[in-house]
């Protein structure tokens, strides 16, 4: 487990740990630290012209520490996001054992995933950071030694543009994606119910009782998965509906209309009490909605909030969750040497 010298918190095995804040012409501020890649803050302006904090998080550097908290607030998640069942990966026929941090799953690239890392700080600027990691031969039971590198980029159109690089000496599996948990009433002591989302998405994946994808395409019609018009996330999220119950509210995969397509919307989050509106663009298949089910008041974080259920929505643009296992040609997550994999997600931030 990772620890951190009792001489100075802001260091982890004697790395570092910075805060960069981008800017950009229109107020907009993102803060963002080297620690695992996180999105820290995310000022915002609301329809009176007052600044918001829409993204859930801590105050202390020591607070995002693993032995302190188990959290992926504003991460970068590697080398797979999302659950891989049991555990296991199989590529050309050899199948690798991974940490099994979620009953018996592999969630979020294990216990000591990325979101714990330090990465390094190759480009930094009023509205830019870059930073990159090397993450090793059997890091976590992996494949492959991995060097990725995520881009964030504070737009003037106010969109926080984040990119993602890798490239592997062996065959491997990547799936990269940003843990930020949304609150646009930019008071995380409020929860999400009265947020309108809206999804693009005719299909989702359904769970079974493990969380792990039964390998369906399921159509949303007639169902409380659908989202193609705004609705209200707190309209159907206690149906007596089998997916909901399992995943103690929405904790599922959207198949996504826009397929890659990063010139559409593939999502839009509204708060009707700031006015303040988000949508999503994305290059990946799927989008992962999580509606903060297992927060319950057992974390303290900014301005002094407990964070309880629904206090947040996440909104992970992702391969599908165990697509290495499921070999689902549109999701596909095998990186081979030779090739660079690229992601590309877009935060895009309006007043209503």
């Amino acid at each position: 487990m990772l620890t951190t010298p009792k001489s100075d918190p802001n260091e982890l095995d004697g790395r570092t740990i910075n805060l960069f804040t981008l800017k950009n012409a229109h107020g907009l501020r993102a803060t963002i630290t080297n620690l695992g890649g996180r999105v820290v803050s995310l000022l915002v302006p609301d329809r009176n012209g007052i600044l918001r904090d829409v993204v859930l998080g801590f105050e202390n550097v020591e607070d995002y520490l693993p032995e302190n908290h188990r959290s992926d607030f504003g991460a970068a998640i590697g080398r797979y996001a999302n659950r891989l069942n049991n555990g296991q990966i199989t590529i050309d026929g050899k199948t690798y054992q991974l940490p099994q941090n979620d009953g018996k799953n592999c969630l979020h690239g294990g216990p000591d995933g990325w979101q714990y890392r330090i990465f390094n700080v190759e480009e930094m600027g009023d509205n830019r950071l870059v930073l990159s990691l090397v993450s090793e031969d059997g890091d976590s039971g992996f494949p492959g030694n991995v060097c990725a590198r995520v881009t964030y980029m504070l737009t003037d159109d106010n969109a926080l543009d984040i990119q993602y690089e890798a490239v592997t000496d062996e065959p491997t599996v990547i799936n990269m994606t940003n843990h930020s948990y949304f609150n646009l009433n930019g008071d995380a002591s409020t929860d999400i119910l009265n947020h309108l989302l809206t999804i693009d998405a005719d299909r989702y994946t359904p769970i079974g009782e493990t969380f792990i994808p039964t390998g369906e395409l399921a159509s949303v019609e007639g169902t409380p998965m659908n989202f193609r018009q705004p609705k209200p996330i707190g309209r159907d999220i206690a149906a007596d509906f089998g997916q909901l119950r399992i995943g103690r509210g929405y904790d599922h995969n959207w198949v996504l209309n826009t397929k890659g397509d990063d010139a559409r919307p593939c999502a839009r989050l509204e708060s009707p009490v700031t006015g303040i509106a988000l949508e999503v663009y994305t290059t990946e298949p799927g989008m992962q909605v999580y509606t903060g089910n297992f927060l319950n008041g057992t974390m303290t974080g900014k301005y002094g909030n407990v964070y309880q259920q629904r206090a947040a929505v996440c909104l992970e643009t992702q391969k599908f969750p165990d697509s290495p296992n499921q070999k689902w040609p549109e999701s596909d997550a095998f990186l081979r040497p030779g090739e660079t994999y690229r992601s590309r997600t877009m935060f895009r931030f309006m007043t209503l």
